[in-house]
């Protein structure tokens, strides 16, 4: 799995689900953390929320659990890690 690819895929589904269209997967850090106050995207819960579904969807990968999600979904270097080590 190309990790670059990857990244970008995984920026613009954020943005997608996300309904940031005012945002490109450009203006996105890999290394930010996607839910600080500093990010561009300004995410809430509800956010988490549809970050979850479409990472289900998308990727086949469930974090019920929100400790699981903050832990994974932190970075767009880390959730791309992840999903290649547990689903590439």
């Amino acid at each position: 799995m190309d990790s670059v690819k990857l990244k970008f895929d995984l920026k613009k589904m954020i943005i997608d689900e996300c309904e940031k269209e005012d945002v490109t997967p450009e203006d996105i850090a890999d290394d930010i953390e996607i839910f600080a106050p500093e990010c561009i995207l300004e995410l809430d819960s509800v956010d988490a929320l549809q970050i979850s579904m479409a990472l289900q969807k998308e990727y086949g990968i469930r974090l019920p659990d929100p400790k699981e999600f903050r832990r994974v979904v932190t970075t767009v270097d880390n959730l791309a890690s992840y999903i290649i080590k547990n689903h590439g």
